[in-house]
């Protein structure tokens, strides 16, 4: 028999119970023998499995004898296991609050309960998902490459953008957050959709969630950046790495991009450059851009970092952000 596809798996339905559902839903209202032929199983193993199927309200027995049994009509039977599903989240958050009040009475968690390590590139970007996931109220970002979630994933992104109550965004991008390829129509979306993004320093990647949970790199190696991460729970650790967020924020420069790209300077070419150096593109980029040709946009950042004293390309882009000489 061919695999099926499994439906109610997330319902709490393991595969013999919803093959066994399906079979009876197909077959109409049969005897034991008649199911356990329909699923290639025994007689017995069906009847051990009667009151568990009964219990998630997949099945009755029909009156008379011999034992037969039919199908709960689909529409019913997912009323009631999402009903019974939605029971035990109630209990479980009830739980969760009736154990967070233990580890109060005691004095707040331990030293150990403060940290969790998670290793693996995989594992770290599950975990981050779930951070964003979970968040409410607001999401505090440091952007700096390499990344552990693929950006260029359209399901995930349009998950994200049509998420329901999503928190608000605030990001601070480093000017190499743009080194990789798609990234800055990603935060081009990202902007769209509502996120507040700046360019400034970078010391360490970076997210928070509502305040309560932070995810940063176990380790500085940047080649090794996102193979393993430190989550922090309350505690003071996670209060500073909030204010280093903060003080980093406000010395920060908006980083103003539109849907269709950066916004760009009516007024000539080099408030053009300036627009493209402070989102930190690189000087064969800035020339597609605009239509020009390396050598000619190479001159011109020398000029710009010149007249701004700048000691970088990169830090031209920011003295423009910083002492508003971007195009608003």
């Amino acid at each position: 028999m061919a695999q099926q596809r499994r439906l109610l798996e997330g319902l709490g339905v393991t595969v013999a119970e919803e093959t066994a559902y399906r079979a009876l839903l197909r077959h109409g209202p049969a005897t034991l023998s008649e199911l356990a032929a329909e699923t290639g199983s025994s007689a017995a193993a069906i009847r051990r499995m009667l009151p568990r199927l009964e219990d998630l309200g997949l099945i009755s027995r029909v009156a008379g004898r011999p034992l037969r049994l039919v199908a709960t009509p689909p529409n019913i039977a997912i009323d009631i296991l999402v009903a019974r599903r939605q029971e035990e989240l109630t209990h479980s958050r009830a739980a969760a609050a009736l154990l967070a009040t233990e580890v109060a009475d005691r004095g707040g968690p331990h030293p150990e309960e403060v940290l969790e390590v998670v290793t693996g590139r995989d594992a770290v970007a599950r975990r981050y998902l779930q951070l964003e996931r979970n968040a409410t109220r607001e999401m505090l970002v440091l952007v700096h490459p390499p990344y552990a979630v693929d950006i260029s994933d359209d399901r995930e992104n349009r998950r994200r953008a049509a998420r329901q109550g999503a928190p608000v965004t605030r990001g601070i991008y480093s000017p190499l957050a743009f080194e990789q390829p798609g990234m800055l129509a990603h935060t081009r979306r990202a902007i769209a959709d509502g996120e507040q993004a700046r360019l400034g320093q970078v010391p360490v990647k970076l997210a928070i969630a509502d305040a309560r949970t932070a995810v940063l790199p176990l380790v500085s190696d940047e080649d090794r950046a996102v193979e393993s991460a430190l989550v922090v729970h309350p505690s003071a650790l996670l209060d500073a790495l909030v204010g280093l967020f903060e003080t980093l924020w406000r010395a920060a420069v908006p980083l103003r991009l539109t849907p269709d790209g950066l916004e760009q300077d009516r007024r000539g070419p080099d408030e053009e450059v300036l627009a493209l150096l402070a989102a930190g593109m690189k000087d064969d980029a800035i020339a597609r851009q605009l239509g020009l040709s390396p050598r000619t946009v190479q001159r011109r950042v020398q000029v710009l970092c010149e007249q701004l004293g700048a000691r970088t390309r990169f830090h031209a882009g920011f003295l423009a952000a910083h002492h508003d000489l971007l195009p608003e």
